[in-house]
């Protein structure tokens, strides 16, 4: 049988039964949006996210873009962002007419470098022609960033911090989650994400209930919140009082109930993950030029297991051949994508990102995922060190 790169199916046989029942329990009430089962995930996820509010949303990207929206960051705005990412979180920037600034990324852990984003934002306030806003930080592969580090530059310049992690929700840094340090953490529940539904979903969470007020009006056609109803007399559903022009970015009620079986075997396939990549790292490193390394005091979630090969495309083809899938992430930083060159060219720090474009030479990820049993894993182990030899 061929290896998985992600078995959703093993976890669907794990779960099966208490899936079916959940989602059946939707159909049969009708309440397809923002049905029940929304504001009890939101509750739940909010206690496993250290978090005072969790709002629900239709994707990733939408989650990214609604603190933005919030804060009202647009044109002549900077928010600056990782290059070795996912097009989402440079997309959403532009959305707001606010320009990305890309940062260059620290070679062990490919998570944002705090010297870079320093440098970028030097180089902002000398050009004078833009104004710093916010920082994105990525929780790429699945661990945190060095939150306290780009918390410190982001206090002294006044600027906001998203944590997206989109690939990284639940990991921790020092015991805390990325939202200890970060205004708002983003997250997505596409299928292939650690914490990952049926079909497509998002979420943002934060301690803020101001915040929390204004992004729930944007996911919602900008209806009227409850400090908007004070000012305003209208004896009508708050939905119907438009008072921003918003989003219909919302969690179908299924999906909801999806999320609510899967966040409860959660923490155990975290530490399943855990335990596999730590296996990886003590077999492959002989084999490869580098194999993942975490933050101190970090734990990951290991969306993607990503090692380094100065053979890349060739690795990538024996390991084909011998029933093994891979997957290259990010071959083109966002730096290099044509979107972010024209007509209105983004911003890079320091002129050249020397890691993120050394690292998208390199980096190849394989089978990942908390059902990998030993003998997958040593087969694609047995794999990948016959094509050093």
């Amino acid at each position: 049988m061929a290896i998985a790169f992600i078995d959703l199916a093993a976890q669907r046989r794990r779960l099966g039964p208490k899936v079916d029942t959940a989602i059946l329990a939707v159909l049969d009430s009708g309440a397809f949006i923002m049905g029940p089962d929304v504001r009890a995930f939101e509750a739940e996820l909010a206690a496993f996210g250290q978090a005072k509010h969790a709002l629900s949303c239709a994707n990733g990207t939408d989650a990214l873009y609604l603190p933005l929206m919030a804060w009202e960051i647009g044109p002549g705005d900077a928010v600056f962002c990782p290059s070795f990412t996912f097009a989402s979180t440079a997309e959403v920037i532009a959305w707001s007419g606010a320009t990305p600034v890309f940062v260059d990324i620290d070679r062990e852990t490919y998570a944002l470098d705090p010297a870079s984003l320093q440098a970028a934002i030097d180089q902002v306030l000398a050009h004078g022609q833009l104004k710093p806003r916010a920082v994105i930080a990525v929780d790429l592969f699945g661990q945190p960033v060095d939150y306290p580090a780009i918390k410190a530059i982001c206090v002294v310049h006044g600027l906001k911090l998203i944590a997206d992690s989109a690939q990284g929700f639940g990991c921790t840094l020092q015991g805390l989650q990325p939202l200890h340090w970060a205004d708002v953490t983003t997250t997505s529940f596409y299928p292939a994400k650690p914490l990952g539904c049926y079909g497509d979903g998002g979420a943002v969470l934060c301690q803020d209930d101001d915040l929390a007020e204004a992004m729930d009006s944007y996911r919602v056609h900008g209806k009227a919140t409850a400090a908007d109803l004070k000012a305003h007399v209208f004896e009508h559903e708050a939905k119907y009082l438009n008072m921003r022009v918003g989003l219909n970015s919302r969690l179908d009620t299924v999906q909801a109930a999806v999320l609510r079986a899967k966040l409860e075997i959660f923490a155990d396939e975290i530490e399943a993950r855990n335990s596999i990549a730590a296996r990886y790292n003590a077999k492959l490193a002989p084999y490869v030029s580098r194999v993942p390394a975490v933050i101190a005091g970090g734990i990951s979630t290991w969306a993607q297991y990503t090692i380094e090969h100065p053979n890349r495309d060739g690795l990538a083809a024996h390991l084909k051949a011998k029933g093994v899938p891979t997957a290259v992430y990010y071959p083109l930083p966002l730096h290099r994508q044509p979107a972010f060159l024209a007509p209105n060219p983004a911003v890079v720090a320091s002129g050249s990102l020397p890691a993120t474009d050394a690292a998208a030479l390199d980096v190849i990820s394989l089978p990942m995922h908390p059902y990998l049993t030993e003998a997958d894993q040593d087969a694609v182990i047995a794999a990948v060190a016959s094509f050093a030899a």
